[in-house]
């Protein structure tokens, strides 16, 4: 049986103020499940939405995981700031990876570590 999880790659290099971080991490989870297939919204809520927020050093890092994800046919969402508080307008900040196969995004995303 197939279960499901949610990864969000927050920029370590930004050294956000954890209010922001926490607000630009729901805003990942949101868009990423609004551009997910309904069945395994579902499912991965029936299991009970599990997420992980894992730490990358760089935006090219995270551009790198967001990429593998993609190749893998992972939905992705990448957050960018309006820049009216902590950060430069247009400022990349996170991206979330899924719901999908936990395995498929161990795969993708295994030795990264959580924030």
């Amino acid at each position: 049986m197939v279960e499901y999880k949610q990864i969000i790659l927050v920029r370590h290099d930004l050294d956000l103020p954890k209010g922001k971080l926490a607000a630009q991490v729901g805003h990942a989870c949101v868009e990423a499940v609004l551009r997910s297939d309904k069945a395994i919204v579902k499912s991965w809520r029936d299991e009970g939405m599990k997420k992980i927020v894992l730490k990358v050093k760089d935006l090219k890092e995270m551009k790198k995981y967001m990429q593998l994800a993609k190749d893998a046919d992972i939905v992705t969402a990448l957050i960018t700031d309006a820049g009216k508080t902590v950060v430069s307008p247009g400022t990349e900040t996170c991206c979330a990876l899924g719901p999908a196969d936990e395995v498929d995004l161990d795969s993708i995303t295994g030795e990264l570590k959580m924030l």
